[in-house]
C-alpha cells in the first residue's frame, strides 16, 4: 500500500508504455511528444477521490516516466497533461481534465457526461478560442494497475484452417441477456458467453469461430445518453487494451481469458472486432478524454486548418497511422489481445482508413508492413471491412495476401438475385465461385472472400424477407440514419403478416439466403440470431438499442426448423471439400479428357453458352463441381438457384451418376441433409434453392 504521506517517485523507465507492475511497484510511462509536463493522479479505491498528484519526472525520447514503490495492482489511476492550447497549431492540451492513459489494461466506472468533460467552453460563442477550467475527474472512469503475470497453463489455439471456417456474428451481451440456462447475475458478460449452455448451442450449430461485436473499452455518446439510449454495438473506442468495464465483473481481464479458454476447449476459435481508425472523441466539438488532451497533433490526422479532423470514417475524427507512435500503439494492442488474451484473429472496422497515406489508400501503407512481418499476427486470421466514407474509400480486393474481406457485392449480388432483379446471373455466379475477378491475383485464394447476407448493420434476415424500407424512427432521427439500400422484399406484406402464403415464402427465402451463402466459395459469415428468426422490427441500424429490440429472443422450439436448416447445411459443408476450395474454379478440364472443374448449366441439361449469361431475363440456372483434387473419384454436386416465380422443369445431367437430393428450399422447412432423396428428375420450384450429390463419382 502507498503510505499516507504520499508515494515517492523515482525516475523509472520509458518502456514498456503504461503502467507496469513488477512485483515492488508500479511504472508509469506515456508518450506525448508536445507536452510540457504531465502528472500522475491516484485516486482512492472507488475512483471517487483523488489522493496524489505526482509530476513524472522524466522525459526520455518522447516519452514521460515515473516509477512508484509500493504501488499494487488494483490502484485507479490517471494523468494530467500540460502543454499548448492552441488549435489553430493543432495542440488541445487542458490539465484541468483527467486523461485515460491509452495503454491502460483495465478501465473501470462510467463516463458521467457534463459539460467538463469539454477542453473548451460548451455554448461559447467562439469554442475554438475558448479554454475550460472545470475539472472533470469526479466524472471520469479511472485506469485500474493490473496484474501483469498471465497463467494460461495448458491453453492450446484451435488454428482452424480458413477452409473449415464458418463465422458467426455475435453481441456479448445481446447474445446472452435471454439465453436461457445462463443465470440472471451473469448474462451479458463474458461469463455468460463462455457458460456451458452457450457453448453447447454453438458446438452444435456448427460454427467454427465467434466475431465479437467490440469488447474494447468504449463509451456511450452524450447526445444518446441524453436520449436515453446506448452506444449498445460499441464502436465508440477510448480504450485499446481494456475489456469493456460492463461485459466483465473482473478488473484484471481475467473473465475474458477465462472464456476464450473455454472457448479454445469446446474446438472454437474467438475472433474481435477492432476499431483502430477513429476513437470516441469525436470531432472538434467533440470531449477531452484522453489522445486528444495527450498529444492531439500526433495522434489524430488534422484538416489544413489545424483546428479540425480529416473525418474518413464518419465519426468525427481520423487516427493518424502515418505516425510511428500510432502504428506502435496499435500494433501493440493486437499484440497484446493476441498474446496475452490469446485471441485468434481480429476483424478491422473501416479497415482502408488503417492504410491511409499523404497519397491515399495504401495496401503497403506502415500499419499493414508492420502486421505482415509480425511473427505473431501475420499468422491469425486478419480481416478487412474494406471502405471508408472518404475520396476512393472503396478498396474491395486491394488488400495484400494473408488477408480477408468482407465483400459486400456477395451480399448485394445475393439479395438481388433472391429479390428477382433481372442481369443477375453474372454476378451471382461469380459470388457462388468465390468472386475471382475481385480477389485471384497476387497469389489470393478463396478464403479472401468473407462472404455474408447480413451482419449487424442492416437488416436481420427475418426482416430482409419482412420489410420493403428501414424503420428507425426509435433511433430518434427522423428514420434519416441507416442505408436506403437494402435490397430487400417483404414478400408482399410489410412488417408482421399472418397470410399462411406470406409467411411460406418468406421462410422460403430464409433458406434460400442461408443455403446459398453456405454451399458458395470463399468463408462464410452468419449473423447470430439469424437461424432464430430474430427481428429488430425492420431497424437497420440499431446501433443504439440495448434492449430486447436488439436481444435475441430465445424463444423454446419457436423456430426448430430454421435451426435445424441451419445445422444441417454447415454439416454438409464441413462433410466435403468441394465446398471448401482454397483455389479458384477455371472452367477447365481437370485433367486430360476428363470433366471440367465447373460446368454451368441450364435446366434443360445444356451446357450454358455466352447468350445465356447475357439475358437479363434469366433467373434460373445450375452448376456442376467436385472435390478441389482431381486424385480424389469422390461425387460430383449439383446445385440449382430458381428465382423465377414459377416451377420449372430440370433435366438432371449425367443421368448414369444417379443423384440423391440433399437441399430442397422448397420441400422440408428443415432440409433434407440427413435424409438424401434418390430422384432421377426435377422440378424446380419458384424461388428455390436445389442441392443434389451423385451416387456415384465419375468415371
Amino acid at each position: 500500500m502507498i503510505g499516507v504521506r504520499g508515494p515517492v517517485v523515482d525516475l523509472g523507465e520509458p518502456a514498456p508504455l503504461g503502467a507496469t507492475w513488477d512485483g515492488k511497484g508500479v511504472n508509469f510511462a506515456l508518450f506525448s511528444a508536445h507536452a510540457e509536463k504531465v502528472e500522475l493522479c491516484l485516486f482512492d479505491a472507488r475512483g471517487r477521490r483523488e489522493l496524489h498528484r505526482l509530476r513524472l519526472p522524466s522525459y526520455t525520447s518522447e516519452v514521460w516516466h515515473g516509477y512508484v514503490p509500493d504501488a499494487r495492482p488494483g490502484l485507479r489511476y490517471g494523468y494530467r497533461v500540460y502543454g499548448p492550447y492552441d488549435p489553430a497549431a493543432g495542440h488541445r492540451f487542458n490539465p484541468n481534465k483527467l486523461l485515460l492513459d491509452p495503454y491502460a489494461k483495465a478501465i473501470v466506472g462510467p463516463l458521467r457526461w457534463s459539460d467538463a468533460h469539454f477542453g473548451y467552453r460548451v455554448g461559447s460563442a467562439h469554442p475554438e478560442s475558448s479554454f475550460d477550467r472545470r475539472d472533470d475527474a469526479i466524472g471520469m472512469p479511472k485506469c485500474v494497475v493490473a496484474d501483469s503475470a498471465v497463467a494460461w497453463s495448458d491453453d492450446r489455439r484451435p488454428n482452424t484452417a480458413w477452409s473449415e471456417t464458418i463465422v458467426y456474428e455475435l453481441h456479448v451481451r445481446g447474445f446472452t441477456m435471454k439465453f436461457p440456462g445462463v443465470p440472471p447475475p451473469l448474462r451479458g458478460t463474458f461469463a455468460a458467453l463462455a457458460s456451458a449452455p452457450v457453448l453447447d448451442y454453438l458446438v452444435r450449430l456448427g460454427i467454427s469461430a465467434v466475431e465479437l461485436l467490440p469488447v474494447q473499452a468504449y463509451v456511450d455518446d452524450r447526445q444518446l445518453v441524453e436520449r436515453g439510449l446506448r452506444n449498445y454495438w460499441g464502436y465508440n473506442t477510448i480504450g485499446f487494451f481494456a475489456p469493456h468495464h460492463a461485459y466483465q465483473s473482473d478488473a484484471n481481464a481475467a473473465e475474458f481469458r477465462t472464456m476464450v479458454k473455454r472457448f479454445h476447449e469446446a474446438g472454437l476459435e474467438v475472433i474481435l472486432d477492432v476499431v483502430y481508425n477513429h476513437t470516441a472523441e469525436g470531432d472538434h466539438l467533440g470531449p477531452t478524454l484522453s489522445f486528444r488532451g495527450i498529444d492531439n497533433k500526433t495522434y489524430y490526422r488534422l484538416a489544413d486548418d489545424r483546428r479540425f479532423y480529416e473525418n474518413v470514417t464518419g465519426c468525427g475524427n481520423t487516427f493518424n497511422l502515418e505516425q510511428p507512435r500510432v502504428v506502435q500503439l496499435v500494433m501493440d494492442s493486437l499484440r497484446y489481445w493476441a498474446e496475452q488474451m490469446h485471441v485468434d484473429g481480429f476483424r478491422f472496422d473501416l479497415a482502408t482508413t488503417l492504410g491511409r497515406t499523404a497519397h491515399g489508400f495504401d495496401p503497403n501503407a506502415p500499419f499493414f508492413q508492420e502486421i505482415a512481418q509480425d511473427p505473431t499476427l501475420s499468422r491469425l486470421k486478419l480481416i478487412a471491412e474494406p471502405w471508408d466514407i472518404g475520396d476512393r474509400g472503396y478498396q474491395l480486393g486491394h488488400f495484400a495476401p494473408g488477408w480477408s474481406e468482407w465483400n459486400d457485392r456477395f451480399r448485394d449480388g445475393v439479395r438481388r438475385f433472391w429479390q428477382g432483379h433481372d442481369g443477375m446471373i453474372p454476378g451471382i455466379g461469380s459470388a457462388l465461385t468465390g468472386s475471382a475477378e475481385v480477389f485471384a491475383h497476387n497469389g489470393r485464394h478463396v478464403r479472401a472472400s468473407l462472404n455474408f447476407v447480413t451482419a449487424h448493420d442492416g437488416f436481420t434476415l427475418h426482416d430482409l424477407v419482412g420489410y420493403n424500407r428501414k424503420h428507425n424512427e426509435d433511433n430518434g432521427e427522423n428514420n434519416r440514419d441507416g442505408t436506403d439500400a437494402n435490397w430487400s422484399w417483404n414478400c408482399g406484406v410489410e412488417g408482421p403478416a399472418d397470410d399462411p402464403a406470406v409467411l411460406a415464402l418468406r421462410a422460403r427465402q430464409k433458406r434460400n439466403f442461408l443455403a446459398t451463402l453456405l454451399c458458395s466459395q470463399g468463408v462464410p459469415m452468419l449473423l447470430a440470431g439469424d437461424e432464430r428468426n430474430h427481428t429488430q422490427y425492420g431497424n437497420n441500424n440499431a446501433y443504439c438499442h440495448d434492449s430486447p429490440l436488439t436481444w435475441i429472443d430465445w424463444i423454446p422450439d419457436g423456430d426448430r426448423e430454421l435451426t435445424a436448416f441451419v445445422r444441417g447445411a454447415i454439416a454438409l459443408r464441413r462433410s466435403s471439400r468441394a465446398f471448401r476450395r482454397e483455389s479458384y474454379f477455371h472452367g477447365t478440364p481437370i485433367a486430360e479428357g476428363a470433366r471440367k472443374d465447373v460446368a454451368w448449366v441450364r435446366p434443360d441439361g445444356g451446357e450454358m453458352q455466352e447468350g445465356d449469361w447475357s439475358d437479363p431475363s434469366r433467373r434460373a440456372f445450375g452448376y456442376l463441381f467436385g472435390d478441389e483434387d482431381p486424385s480424389e473419384a469422390g461425387p460430383l454436386f449439383l446445385i440449382y438457384l430458381n428465382a423465377h416465380d414459377e416451377d420449372i422443369p430440370v433435366v438432371l445431367p449425367c443421368p448414369d451418376l444417379g443423384w440423391d437430393l440433399l437441399i430442397d428450399t422448397a420441400g422440408d422447412p428443415s432440409g433434407n441433409v440427413a435424409a438424401p432423396i434418390a430422384v432421377g428428375a426435377l422440378t424446380l420450384r419458384a424461388r428455390s434453392f436445389a442441392l443434389l450429390r451423385s451416387r456415384r463419382a465419375p468415371s
